[in-house]
């Protein structure tokens, strides 16, 4: 009794270590709903997506408006009691680093067989309830990614999908050509995959526009 006391103590008091305060609004969150910033040597603001630079941290929530607001309001500065620069445009590099780390993520999960590829495939991942995430080329035809999305809309918990990569982002991320269909299987990568996502979906739409009907 006395060891499940412990390990439950033990747990709560990582999960408190995982959460941060976000500088523009002052709300406690988990760290994976914040971009981690640091100061580099030279006093410049630096994003640090994977959270493992040197240097105290500073935690702004996941989304543009914050990071815009943090900027114009001089937050960084006063977070860090030192004068700092902000490079102009913050917001548009952690959305490019976000979308790097969520493409490159893509191609590790190719390598650890946790992704599969083509339309049957991805089907069938669908079909056997294996898939977590429908990973849909923005430029695919409608014709294949509504029979996907059809019948991903009957199964439960329904796989979630993106849409925000082109065919040939995605078939530079996975080494392949034409890559239309993909999915990522559920397990622990699709949950630390899903965390990047998340935060990539506070600046841009994870789907097309003209794809609300489809869905």
């Amino acid at each position: 009794m006395q060891a499940e006391t412990d390990i439950a103590a033990k747990r709560t008091l990582a999960e408190a270590a995982r959460e941060r305060r976000d500088i523009v609004s002052g709300e406690v969150m988990a760290e994976q709903k914040l971009v981690r910033f640091v100061a580099s040597p030279d006093g410049v603001v630096t994003p640090d997506i994977a959270r493992k630079l040197p240097g105290r941290g500073i935690w702004v929530a996941a989304d543009r408006a914050s990071i815009e607001a943090a900027a114009k309001k001089n937050a960084f500065a006063r977070s860090a009691k030192a004068k700092l620069t902000v490079p102009e445009g913050l917001a548009d590099l952690v959305e490019k680093l976000l979308t790097k780390r969520v493409l490159d993520s893509l191609g590790l999960a190719r390598r650890s067989g946790d992704l599969t590829s083509g339309f049957e495939k991805v089907m069938s991942a669908v079909r056997g309830g294996k898939a977590a995430w429908l990973i849909e080329a923005s430029d695919g035809a409608a014709d294949g990614r509504s029979k996907i999305l059809n019948l991903a809309r009957h199964m439960t918990p329904q796989p979630r999908v993106i849409g925000v990569f082109t065919s040939a982002e995605l078939g530079l991320a996975l080494g392949a050509e034409n890559v239309i269909h993909t999915a990522f299987l559920g397990g622990r990568s699709a949950k630390s995959w899903t965390q990047d996502v998340e935060r990539l979906a506070g600046f841009r739409p994870l789907l097309p526009e003209d794809w609300r009907e489809e869905r």
